[in-house]
């Protein structure tokens, strides 16, 4: 009994609620199109005041898009330049110090040629530089001519040192392949030079010496023109003025200080080997041009 009473309520109960949910739909329907109508006249409203079109109106312009800056005329000629540097302020004093005497060339009016004026400058040490007789006598010579930069270079034209088999030069002092010399005197090295050092400094050729087995080394003739040497005789090394003395018609670097070095009446003598004498200027107790370059040709000691 309990259970169907139970029952019998619980379907009355479904049945009013029923009613009720259906009587809540339906109100919520009508409501839900009061609300829409009041949103539509509310925005006619607005329309017709003209609220959108104020909105849109206060917001602001979009930013123009950036244009990337380019640099203009103006600014590249206010950019300063770089300064450029003195040859005093970016050369060494010692590489100065070291660098070949004043080499000028003039040009002549006449048939519109060049004729080079070759000055020669050697700065004075502490005693004079004179030459005598018997070391004139001493000058060497050779048959053949010796080519430069050839030998003891690679195929690239590239020095070939080696401090393992090389030979020092007493000239350049740089340990390299090829031909050198050996002193039947001394046999030490002051003796050894190499062929371009041989040729420019003292006209003589390395194969030719090397196949007199009584050859006497410069430094034993006593006309060596090294740097070292130089100082231990109170003169002032000399630098690379090898294609100098060459256009004033010497054989070799010690050629022309031999023989410049003997007096006055011997140099006015001198004739070049391709013109007739000129009266070229040779001035050799003046002060070393520092700022001056030399021959890239030869080799210079140091």
């Amino acid at each position: 009994m309990a259970r169907g009473r139970k029952r019998g309520g619980s379907s009355a109960e479904k049945e009013n609620g029923g009613e009720v949910t259906a009587e809540n739909g339906n109100g919520g329907g009508e409501y839900e199109k009061m609300r829409e109508q009041r949103i539509k006249e509310n925005r006619e409203k607005m329309e017709k005041l003209g609220i959108f079109n104020l909105s849109q109106k206060l917001k602001p312009p979009p930013p123009p898009p950036k244009i990337p800056k380019t640099s203009s005329s103006k600014d590249k000629a206010l950019t300063p330049l770089p300064a450029r540097l003195s040859y005093a302020e970016k050369t060494p004093k010692s590489t100065r110090k070291a660098e070949t005497p004043k080499y000028t060339r003039t040009r002549k009016a006449k048939d519109d040629d060049y004729e080079e004026e070759i000055e020669i400058h050697l700065e004075e040490g502490s005693k004079p530089e004179i030459y005598t007789e018997e070391q004139e006598k001493l000058l060497g010579d050779c048959k053949m001519t010796w080519t430069l930069l050839v030998d003891g270079y690679d195929e690239i034209g590239e020095r070939m040192y080696d401090p393992y088999d090389g030979k020092s030069c007493h000239q350049c002092r740089q340990k390299t392949l090829g031909y050198h010399t050996k002193c039947s005197k001394c046999g030490s090295f002051q003796g050894q030079f190499c062929g371009d050092c041989l040729y420019t400094r003292y006209g003589e050729n390395v194969i030719e010496v090397n196949q007199n087995p009584k050859w006497v080394c410069p430094v034993c003739r006593e006309i060596c023109n090294c740097s070292r040497c130089r100082r231990a005789k109170g003169w002032k090394p000399i630098g690379d003025i090898y294609e100098k003395v060459k256009k004033l018609g010497f054989k070799s670097v010690a050629h022309y200080l031999i023989q410049t070095h003997r007096g006055q009446e011997k140099t006015e003598g001198l004739v070049s080997e391709d013109e007739e004498p000129s009266g070229l200027m040779l001035d050799e107790t003046s002060d070393m041009d520092e700022n001056s370059s030399g021959s890239p040709d030869s080799e210079v000691d140091e």
